[in-house]
């Protein structure tokens, strides 16, 4: 849809404009908020601004890693918030190690630094928000608020197993797709980050192992892809997810699949309401275990429950950061089948990354042990992602052993990760017009009432869209979807003086109605005022970068 003429004029002087008077006065008004938005962001347990409830906290709790000392001031300060401060009962070496039903209750997970949340209810330090958020800071010079979120993350590492879905003890079974070290890339890229060299590489140095383990978790047997040697997101949880505080989610699943009996791919599965304690038993390898679980209890309706593997795919689902969508299943409660596109492009970056650390480092046998990994990766991403008669990447059953035919934005994540050939970038170029419409990039070409479907469309993966391409040298197209992106967020911004968390595509602005998963339009929000601030950048500056080329090493810039 062709934007209206004063409009696409607006966007024609911004992609030419230089940086002191690009702005229109809408888009000054949204750069002003943005830029006092990050103190009304950021959180710190020196405040007490950390410390709101979780779902289904009964009151405040704060855990500390098991092996950590008690910081000098957390007493003082849990007082002052009314904050009761527990240990983790054991030493945390990967994710899934303890469970958290196991916990007396729920709660905060330590985080030494200030961080920057995403907004609304999101109060917490979130994986894979945290990288945009990053990049937002570093544009805005908080350089010193950004090492912090990086060194939160590298905390998380070294404490709870890995980068955390976010920082709520019910989170210790599951990542968020791994930015990490494209976090570290960005900071290392941005000089004012450290004092000075001899800074900047002691803390690569600590960093580096930190990295290197975080990676691992993404090579375990429950994250392989089946045989294909590509990964997989998932979750070493099992049943309802902890955070659910009532079963309402998981029964609006179980109405959808019954109002729609063709489209179930066997997650419906027969069972009573009450079942006596044989039919309990069953149910804890059919379903999940109604006696450990409220949530679990109350996941029935009209003669039926959930399957064990649909919530394995649902638990899947929230560590890829796509909930909810219908792209991997209804509900995407197939996730857990699918060698993804997006998150094996992240680990191609993130082997590439580790490649240049070790290389800085002067670790020679990292630096070609990451080599090797890198393009044994790209390699399987060519013979199991990259479609030929599509021209396009595209989500790998393993299980059915057979690509995705639904066409899902993550397709472009190969040109931001560099793991696609020129060939494969142009002919990926060419489809931009399944998702390109007027306020930007939508998820998916079908709509589904699920808001990582069309026709809603997100910063993030309209950054990695928009930043692969500029790289690829496709710069009048980046800079077009950018300019659609950034009028969709001053369109919303000057409907109610706010900034969401997701923009409907289609119209331009931030009218959002989901009628599958969740409904709400956070306001905040942490990634898009990050993205918008690098889509700023993009449009200011012409700059002409040479290709990310594929089969390349990669960079140390974000």
């Amino acid at each position: 849809m062709k934007l209206h003429t004063r409009l696409a004029a607006m966007l024609l002087a911004m992609a030419s404009a230089p940086l002191a008077s690009a702005a229109t006065p809408d888009a000054a008004k949204t750069l002003d908020y943005i830029h006092h938005a990050w103190s009304t962001l950021t959180r710190q347990m020196a405040d007490c601004s950390a410390f709101g409830k979780g779902p289904g906290d009964t009151h405040l709790v704060i855990y500390l890693p098991h092996q950590l000392p008690m910081p000098k001031a957390l007493p003082r300060i849990a007082k002052a918030c009314q904050v009761e401060v527990r240990r983790l009962p054991q030493t945390i070496h990967q994710l899934g190690e303890l469970d958290a039903a196991t916990l007396p209750g729920q709660g905060l997970l330590y985080l030494p630094h200030p961080y920057v949340v995403p907004g609304g209810f999101f109060n917490e330090m979130y994986g894979w928000d945290s990288y945009f958020i990053e990049l937002g800071l570093l544009a805005d010079h908080h350089t010193a608020l950004a090492r912090d979120m990086v060194d939160n993350a590298l905390f998380e590492v070294q404490h709870y197993g890995g980068v955390l879905n976010a920082n709520r003890s019910y989170y210790l079974s599951r990542s968020q797709p791994p930015f990490l070290s494209a976090m570290m890339a960005a900071l290392l890229a941005d000089p004012a980050s450290f004092r000075d060299a001899t800074d900047r590489r002691a803390w690569l140095a600590q960093a580096y192992p930190l990295a290197v383990r975080n990676h691992d978790l993404w090579l375990r047997p429950g994250h392989r892809a089946g045989d294909t040697g590509l990964a997989r997101y998932f979750d070493y949880g099992h049943g309802p997810v902890l955070e659910a505080h009532d079963a309402s989610y998981y029964q609006g699943v179980i109405r959808w699949l019954l109002a729609h009996r063709a489209a179930d791919p066997g997650y419906l599965v027969q069972a009573s309401q009450h079942p006596d304690a044989a039919e309990t038993e069953r149910l804890k390898a059919a379903s999940c275990d109604v006696t450990a679980s409220k949530v679990c209890a109350g996941a029935w309706v009209d003669g039926y429950r959930l399957s064990a593997d649909y919530y394995l795919g649902d638990r899947a689902m929230r560590e890829s950061g796509f909930d909810v969508n219908f792209h991997f299943g209804p509900f995407a409660g197939a996730t857990h089948h699918y060698a993804a596109v997006g998150l094996n492009s992240l680990l191609y970056r993130y082997e590439r990354d580790l490649h240049d650390f070790a290389v800085e480092l002067g670790k020679t046998a990292d630096a070609a042990r990451w080599q090797q990994a890198s393009a044994a990766r790209q390699a399987a991403m060519d013979q199991y992602l990259w479609q030929p008669a599509q021209g396009m990447y595209m989500d790998y059953d393993f299980v059915a052993g057979k690509p995705s035919t639904d066409p899902y934005l993550n397709t472009f994540y190969p040109l931001w990760a560099g793991a696609a050939s020129t060939a494969q970038a142009q002919a990926l170029r060419g489809k931009l017009a399944l998702f390109e419409q007027r306020g930007g990039l939508a998820m998916s070409t079908r709509t589904t009432g699920a808001q990582w479907d069309a026709p809603y469309g997100w910063a993030p993966t309209n950054w990695l869209a928009i930043a692969g391409l500029d790289a690829h040298g496709f710069h009048t197209d980046a800079r077009r979807v950018a300019g659609k992106f950034m009028a969709s967020v001053d369109r919303g911004f000057a409907a109610d003086g706010t900034i969401r968390e997701k923009y409907n595509m289609a119209q331009g602005n931030a009218a959002v109605k989901i009628t599958a998963g969740y409904t709400q339009n956070v306001i905040g929000f942490g990634w898009t005022n990050g993205v918008y601030l690098k889509l700023h950048q993009l449009l200011d500056h012409a700059t002409t970068p040479a290709p990310a080329s594929s089969k390349q090493p990669g960079t140390l810039g974000d």
